[in-house]
């Protein structure tokens, strides 16, 4: 559980909220247990997204148990929940209550938006992803790559190329009857090349 905790992190939290937090732990201590499992991976902005299957299986209890420390948080104020998706394949997106615990500056608090820190278990993804099966995505090149030609490619643009923008390696073709022709650096068309 440890591995999933943001690295380099840190929160910060009222003394009040540590008076009422202690009084929550001898009248609800799964709800106290939950809402530090939450504070402890939540994002700078005090959110996290995670199923009740996942809170279930992170503090060994039942889903029923989550269910139910969930209820006592939110109407005591310790934290909002949006549900993500519908009632039964979706998660909740817990947001801290910023009186309790904040992990960015305190005058950031004042925005509404925010980004989630998302946990996943195992058995929530796709198993050929996790083994996997699946091939690699699809990559673009990044700036500063070489551009390596293989295979005989594609036609060359019918129209000039844009000014800075030139093909930066020639296309040599030989047509049936021998003859080589290249691009036109000034017009992008094929012309016939010259000395080959």
């Amino acid at each position: 559980m440890s591995d999933m905790k943001p690295k380099g992190t840190w929160v910060q939290t009222e003394r009040k909220a540590h008076e009422a937090w202690a009084v929550l732990i001898g009248t609800k201590p799964k709800a106290a247990q939950l809402m530090h499992l939450l504070v402890a991976n939540m994002d700078k902005s005090g959110a996290v997204v995670v199923s009740q299957k996942v809170l279930a299986e992170m503090m060994g209890v039942t889903t029923m148990t989550i269910k139910r420390a969930v209820k006592v948080l939110k109407d005591e104020n310790w934290l909002d929940v949006s549900r993500v998706g519908s009632e039964r394949g979706g998660v909740n997106a817990y947001l801290v209550n910023r009186r309790v615990a904040w992990a960015d500056k305190r005058e950031n608090q004042r925005f509404a938006a925010f980004d989630a820190r998302i946990i996943l278990s195992a058995a929530e993804q796709d198993q050929e992803t996790l083994e996997g099966g699946k091939p690699p995505l699809r990559q673009l090149p990044q700036l500063g790559e070489t551009q390596l030609p293989t295979g005989d490619g594609i036609d060359p643009p019918s129209q000039p190329s844009l000014e800075g923008l030139e093909p930066d390696l020639p296309a040599i073709v030989r047509d049936p009857d021998g003859n080589e022709w290249e691009v036109n650096q000034e017009t992008g068309e094929m012309q016939r090349r010259i000395g080959g």
